[in-house]
């Protein structure tokens, strides 16, 4: 879950993004800066707060980054936020999705999809939400049968394993 600094960086680099039209210009950017600060290596450093400020920006000064991210990356290191770009930049991408008329999709089931079956989930899900939907297809062998399909906040479960703990559960309440 994205903490609420989280969510105002990825707003300001969203407007930022949205004025200059470069919002696939800065999933890129923080995708790459996702990649750089997320490193187990760069991370302990960036964040140890034993090592001057100054330094830890040399580091990140060193990588090819270009000047905006660079900015951010710098940001990030004074606000002490370092470990927070993963978030950030999930929740740009949630924000980028939003203002294109997209949703992604997690669609879980037991045994892996067909092409024709993943097509139909798809273009169902898109009819009934209206919007384009990217999805991604996860197997679980312990949902028994059904699927589960998370996107936003939500969770559709029309798993078999769920609807046997409900039935489980409304027989041992009515013993």
């Amino acid at each position: 879950m994205a903490t609420a600094a989280a969510k105002r960086y990825a707003r300001a680099v969203f407007e930022l993004a949205g004025d200059e039209r470069e919002i696939d210009e800065w999933m890129r950017r923080l995708a790459e800066l996702r990649d750089l600060l997320s490193d187990e290596k760069v991370a302990a450093v960036l964040t140890n707060p034993t090592i001057p400020v100054e330094r830890r920006m040399g580091l990140v000064t060193s990588a090819s980054l270009d000047p905006e991210a660079l900015n951010l990356a710098k940001l990030l290191i004074e606000a002490d936020r370092v470990n927070e770009i993963g978030a950030i930049a999930d929740q740009f991408e949630n924000l980028a999705d939003e203002a294109a008329g997209r949703v992604r999709a997690t669609v879980t089931t037991a045994v892996e999809l067909g092409s024709r079956d993943r097509d139909r989930v798809a273009v169902e899900l898109s009819q009934r939400l209206g919007k384009t939907v990217t999805m991604q297809v996860e197997v679980d062998p312990r949902i028994l049968g059904g699927l589960k399909i998370q996107y936003g906040d939500r969770l559709i479960d029309a798993s078999v394993a769920t609807r046997l703990q409900q039935l489980r559960r409304r027989l041992t309440e009515a013993s």
